[in-house]
């Protein structure tokens, strides 16, 4: 994610490298394209026909159809996913009846706040390497995590892991190491959670993707947006609305950005993971495709089955069950589940998906599949235990905070806000802060209040 933050315009040729992989990971066959590419290379940067020529190839590489013997069947239109969803889920098992309000608001708050626990574990070491972030948790005893990362340690050691203190990113004093802070500050994973919950309470269930475009325009600043989602931004104010907004000139359309915006869908939608998965398709469409698309439905369905069951693998069963069965998420998610059957264990596991995957490629560490893994790692290993769980969701790497959100906003569902450690829950101060129009610094307890009155008015 570094070029998107250091460059508030993002030139074609930046993100023709990044096209360039995702249309071979598409199945698309791009050898056509090696005599325009070489030509390519052989302009110097900054000459205004490189960026006419990457503007050429990108707008080629996204035309071309996927090859004939490409081994996945893996659409974006909502009818398309229904009819290649697997058909072997009962979606009336359970008995909505039997959650009191009382119970809904400890379940919902405890989603709250696991969200910001886990996201504010892995925020300060969000652009960190694997290798990296395990050396500095082995060299301050915080290996498996305990507890969140400070960078009030020995000299010695911020100087080996080059830890400052100074800020980069949103607008706030200090880097969010666990001594800096007094709340949950601003980020991304909860602004959208927030963006989530004003688009319901003003539209309604039945709000459209256009309605999401809208609401970006509105209430969301453009720079604090990163990769898909600046560029389906750029699209929309250009006139490029859903479904195009998520697809032109956009080679991140099957990054990270979806999958962290679906909880909300998820939350108001209690034993309802079809409906949350359409929910987040609405949502995902201004801006992914594809795998893009299916990792937001997916978190959205686990979330939605979270409310009431604890088997890990249950939950990992209906989140697929909202996804093509036969598209590339789909399938590494099955692989994993049999490494765990072949009696691997979490950090084996995760270094399988390392195998794969390479996080210090910026396209891998923030491409859905890899992030989506760790966060299935997180829910069969953590045995529900919200330290263990976040924790691991931190240590897999790639998107930290974004994972660590994610499987906080589960393991938080689950146990709820009463069955959560004080030790990571007291830091928030039950305080979040926020970029969304309307709302700065916000009461996260009083954020679940008004979630659990869409899911009561719907009910």
């Amino acid at each position: 994610m570094i070029s998107f933050l250091k460059s508030n315009v993002l030139p074609l040729s930046s993100l023709l490298p990044f096209e360039l992989k995702q249309s071979i990971n598409e199945g698309k066959e791009i050898d056509f394209l090696e005599e325009k590419l070489r030509a390519y290379s052989q302009i110097e940067n900054g000459h205004p026909d490189k960026e006419n020529m990457a503007g050429y190839i990108i707008d080629s590489l996204q035309e071309l159809p996927v090859r004939k013997d490409f081994p996945f069947k893996e659409p974006s239109a909502l009818e398309a996913i229904k009819k290649e969803r697997p058909a072997d889920i009962n979606y009336h098992k359970f008995e909505r009846s039997l959650l009191n309000e009382e119970k809904l608001f400890d379940k919902i708050y405890g989603a709250w706040l696991g969200r910001c626990s886990g996201c504010l574990l892995g925020q300060p070491v969000e652009f960190w390497n694997r290798e990296r972030l395990i050396g500095l948790l082995k060299d301050t005893g915080n290996y498996p995590i305990k507890y969140y990362i400070s960078s009030n340690i020995k000299e010695e050691i911020k100087n080996k892991y080059e830890i400052r203190d100074e800020a980069w990113i949103y607008d706030v004093a200090a880097a969010s190491w666990i001594n800096n802070i007094d709340c949950m500050p601003e980020d991304d994973d909860i602004n959208y959670t927030i963006l989530a919950l004003k688009l319901i309470e003003n539209i309604g269930i039945n709000f459209t993707s256009e309605d999401v475009a809208g609401r970006w325009i509105m209430d969301l600043p453009f720079l604090h947006t990163f990769t898909a989602e600046r560029i389906a931004y750029s699209n929309i104010v250009n006139r490029r609305f859903p479904p195009n907004s998520a697809y032109y000139r956009n080679p991140c359309r099957e990054w990270i950005g979806a999958q962290i915006r679906g909880d909300l869908f998820g939350w108001i939608n209690p034993g309802k993971p079809e409906l949350a998965a359409e929910m987040a398709w609405r949502d995902a469409s201004v801006s992914h495709t594809k795998n893009g698309i299916y990792g937001e439905m997916f978190i959205s369905a686990i979330l939605a089955t979270a409310v009431y069951t604890d088997d890990a693998e249950e939950l990992i069963r209906y989140g697929l069950s909202q996804i093509p069965q036969r598209s590339r998420l789909a399938e590494d998610i099955k692989t994993l589940i049999k490494w765990k059957k072949h009696g691997l264990d979490w950090e084996q596991v995760l270094d399988k998906i390392h195998e794969k995957y390479n996080e210090k490629d910026e396209y891998d560490s923030l491409y859905v599949i890899p992030n989506a893994l760790v966060v299935c790692t997180s829910i069969l290993y953590g045995e529900m235990d919200f330290e263990k769980s976040v924790g691991i969701a931190v240590m897999g790497s790639f998107d930290k905070d974004c994972n660590g959100a994610t499987v906080g906003s589960v393991i938080g569902m689950i146990l709820g806000a009463s069955g959560l450690p004080e030790k990571w829950t007291k830091p928030l101060n039950n305080t979040v802060k926020s970029c969304i129009k309307g709302f700065g610094t916000e009461k996260i307890s009083n954020l679940a209040e008004r979630t659990v009155k869409i899911i009561l008015k719907n009910t």
